[in-house]
């Protein structure tokens, strides 16, 4: 559905440590800095990019926005989250575990990147039978 996702960095090294690293968890090559200075998560689906504004104001995060990043265990959304704070995230919403309700059970970690915006790791759990 996306073709990229495009996050704000006041500093794009710092926030390249923190993305990479959580990347990685998700099987994911680190980024790469381009001519223009941004970094970019290329994947055969889609591009995850942090750049620094364009106008040159200070990047800011959405208020009510996340991204989601798809994970395959509830261990690999623990192992995201532990990255995430180990590389300059913050923790954010409830601790790592299961939400929904009914026949959809999410199993989720939420963090903020160093610039402020809100993450997340998603794995879509089996309903009960």
């Amino acid at each position: 559905m996306f073709s990229h996702v495009m996050f704000g960095a006041n500093d794009v090294a710092q926030s390249k440590v923190f993305y990479d690293a959580i990347v990685h968890v998700l099987g994911y090559s680190e980024g790469v800095i381009d001519e223009k200075g941004r970094c970019l998560y290329f994947t055969p689906d889609g591009v995850l990019g942090l750049t620094a504004p364009i106008n040159g104001e200070v990047a800011t995060h959405g208020n009510g926005m996340t991204i989601g990043f798809k994970a395959s265990t509830p261990e690999q959304v623990d192992a995201w989250h532990a990255a995430g704070l180990a590389n300059g995230g913050t923790a954010c919403e409830e601790p790592p575990g299961v939400r929904g309700s009914g026949e959809r059970r999410l199993y989720l970690a939420y963090l903020r990147d160093p610039s402020g915006n809100k993450i997340c790791a998603t794995h879509f759990m089996q309903p009960a039978t």
